[in-house]
């Protein structure tokens, strides 16, 4: 028993370690990100910004042709253009050339950036597992631990992304800055030492219903990231579609985004796709709360703001597919929506006593 306990307190030790070494990388991928934004050539992206201003046509490129005329002489023509126009009221802007501005130097950066992100990843990983083997148990029982791996996952995500060749380097600064700032928060006000669980969480659905709770939140975090970035981007390209001159800062971080639809569209997909599993989780929980308490449903807390945040998502759905609430109505809808998921995580565990108070700080 001694050694056993001496055992675990190493490991837990280690984890604490891993996660320390995982905020040093993750901070140099920060520093990396950085120099990606500003050292990447502002010259492609003065070029991009005329393009913003003028409505772009898809056309496939001209096809020379010689005809014979009646005087036996040959004609040069050119084949039409085949114009693929945009759907009315929308504006067809193309990308930017991303936070590299298309340059060697910026794009180098970049992917030193994106190479010490998947190592941190995988050093903090590291450390979500040592902590599950000094406990015992998943790895999930209280905030510290949620924090630890929903970083982990967030990141895991993104990384998923660029390894299916997904357009989403863009998201690289913001995610390493937020898990930075997720990992201060566990590591100075949320850390508690490796402990067993109370009694109520000693069950096969911890593994089910947290986890998967911790993954929807990664990639509902993911589609937030995507629809604030879509917000500054509709205003700055409805500033120059009507006239305005935004200033050089907007200029060298606004442009180099994808276009407002692309964002637009990468955030419905995102919350689209995990809103099943969101649903899922929230049935789960309600199961292993039959299972633990009795009943499956008592108002509690933390299920209540589960339910909250289903019905913000819900209503985000709905609004994509009602005509005049597309765009930045229903942005608006999915930020209040996530902001919901934030303070059932923070606010609900901190500050509101209930049945899922055992958050450990």
């Amino acid at each position: 028993m001694i050694l056993a306990a001496e055992t675990n307190e190493s490991l837990a030790q280690m984890s604490n370690t891993l996660v320390y070494s995982s905020m040093a990388v993750y901070t140099l991928a920060f520093l990396a990100h950085i120099a990606e934004w500003v050292l990447g050539s502002r010259s492609k992206v003065g070029r991009t910004a005329a393009a913003l201003t003028q409505r772009q046509d898809t056309a496939a490129p001209a096809v020379t042709v010689q005809v014979r005329n009646a005087a036996g002489g040959t004609a040069v023509l050119d084949k039409p253009k085949v114009v693929t126009r945009a759907a009315a009221g929308a504006r067809d802007v193309p990308d930017g050339p991303g936070a590299a501005g298309g340059t060697v130097k910026g794009d180098l950066y970049g992917r030193i950036a994106v190479s010490l992100t998947a190592l941190a990843f995988l050093v903090e990983a590291a450390g979500v597992v040592t902590r599950a083997l000094s406990v015992q148990r998943a790895p999930w029982g209280n905030m510290y631990e949620f924090s630890t791996t929903f970083s982990t996952v967030a990141v895991g995500v993104y990384l998923g992304f660029l390894l299916f060749k997904k357009n989403v380097r863009w998201i690289g600064l913001p995610l390493v800055t937020t898990v930075l700032l997720d990992l201060g928060v566990a590591t100075t006000w949320l850390y508690t030492d490796s402990d067993q669980l109370v009694p109520a969480l000693h069950s096969y659905w911890l593994w089910i219903h947290v986890s998967t709770a911790i993954f929807c939140g990664a990639v509902l975090y993911l589609g937030a990231v995507a629809t604030l970035l879509y917000l500054f981007r509709d205003s700055y390209e409805n500033k120059l579609a009507s006239g305005g001159n935004p200033g050089s800062f907007a200029r060298s971080v606004l442009e180099r985004l994808p276009a407002a639809a692309s964002l637009d569209k990468f955030a419905y997909r995102v919350n689209a796709a995990i809103f099943p599993l969101w649903t899922f989780t929230i049935i789960a929980g309600a199961i292993w709360a039959g299972d633990a308490w009795g009943r499956y449903w008592g108002w509690d807390a933390k299920e209540v703001w589960s339910f909250i945040t289903w019905v913000g998502y819900a209503a985000y759905l709905h609004a994509r597919a009602t005509a005049g609430w597309k765009g930045r109505k229903a942005a608006y809808i999915a930020l209040i929506a996530f902001g919901c998921f934030l303070f059932n995580y923070y606010g609900v565990n901190i500050f509101v006593s209930s049945k899922h108070s055992y958050a450990g700080v």
